[in-house]
């Protein structure tokens, strides 16, 4: 299918919907979206796997990047997309709507219909955003063209519901394990119980005071939590060994070090297992083109909870905010939907930002 970006931001959403592009299966909507913008000279237009980059190089004091991930989890019978007239205001149906093709058409009517913007930008549509981050487009970027990702600030367009969300939260998880004694369960004093001696890891979980730093004037809530639990040979035997698993969700003035140090002092006296790990992003709303950007979206901003590809663009010290349209709790859903009038008032606010009329 050829993408139009001289339709509406609606339209072009429906159109980068109807291509099927799940995880893995980008290499059509990437041919689209490629063939589309190299029709522009404003811009530079370059390919790396199926992720596509468009830079403006007008000179400009300030560089920003807008960044949007191409693919969407497995289809549920929810396409092609479909169009629904409300009282209360029409949506748009169907898989990728909400997560996040909206957004990915807001950034492609960008770049094709801003060729003087006030700042420079760098447009940037990548693969493999749903699954494992060694397929992740944005995290390969990073290691092969850093460069490309480089600028003052960084937009990432997942669904927000049309609200500014600054940075993320980390978030690690590990495996807390109890040691014991086996023994057949009639005779247990002869053995230790491992599950009986978790009992120690649940209590300090359930005392556990959340931090709240406030960065930027945005409080942060941290989370430490519980999120499995395994043990237990058979049903007559007292068992040897448990493992809980922990995940704590980090206010983005930790890194990862502190946040895993943070844990294993938590867990004095026990054997803890580091196994999995992702830092967060500072908001940088200090940064003159995070200001404006506020500003010119409304003023109000939360604080991001979960885990977004922000962090990709911290990591190399570029300050970012998730902003889209669409609301997050309807990605993935079969019914997944988003806001016709979020599309277009993203695309608007984002215009007027960078300078267009």
């Amino acid at each position: 299918m050829q993408l139009d970006l001289t339709t509406d931001a609606v339209t072009l959403t429906q159109q980068l919907v109807d291509i099927e592009s799940v995880s893995r299966d980008e290499q059509a909507i990437a041919d689209a979206v490629e063939t589309a913008l190299t029709a522009y000279d404003h811009l530079t237009v370059s390919r790396h796997g199926n992720t596509v980059v468009a830079r403006t190089d007008l000179g400009r004091g300030e560089r920003v990047v807008i960044a949007g991930h191409l693919d969407t989890v497995p289809v549920n019978d929810n396409l092609p997309a479909r169009y629904e007239r409300r009282p209360d205001g029409d949506l748009l149906h169907g898989l990728g709507t909400c997560d996040m093709k909206g957004g990915d058409a807001v950034i492609l009517r960008l770049a094709a219909t801003l060729p003087e913007p006030d700042r420079d930008v760098t447009y940037l549509l990548y693969d493999a955003e749903e699954i494992e981050a060694e397929h992740n487009g944005l995290n390969r970027l990073s290691r092969t063209h850093p460069e490309l990702m480089t600028g003052d600030f960084a937009i990432l367009m997942e669904p927000s519901n049309g609200g500014v969300e600054a940075g993320c939260q980390g978030t690690l998880r590990v495996d807390v394990r109890t040691t014991g004694e086996r023994a057949h369960s009639a005779r247990s004093w002869r053995g230790v119980n491992a599950i009986h001696r978790a009992t120690e890891v649940l209590r300090r979980l359930n005392e556990y005071d959340a931090r709240r730093p406030v960065i930027d004037g945005l409080e942060y809530h941290e989370g430490l939590n519980a999120v499995a639990i395994s043990g237990g040979v058979a049903g007559n035997v007292v068992p040897d060994e448990c493992v809980v698993a922990v995940n704590y969700r980090f206010a983005p003035d930790r890194s990862e070090a502190e946040a895993e140090a943070f844990v294993r002092e938590f867990f004095t006296g026990f054997d803890v297992t580091l196994t999995d790990s992702a830092p967060g992003a500072l908001p940088g709303l200090d940064r003159p083109a995070a200001k404006a950007f506020v500003e010119a979206v409304g003023g109000e901003v939360n604080p991001k909870f979960g885990w977004t590809d922000v962090a990709r663009f911290t990591a190399l010290g570029v300050p970012a905010v998730n902003y889209g349209p669409g609301d997050p709790l309807f990605a993935h859903k079969q019914d997944e939907h988003v806001p016709v009038e979020q599309i277009r008032r993203c695309e608007d606010r984002l215009r007027n930002w960078l300078g267009g009329r």
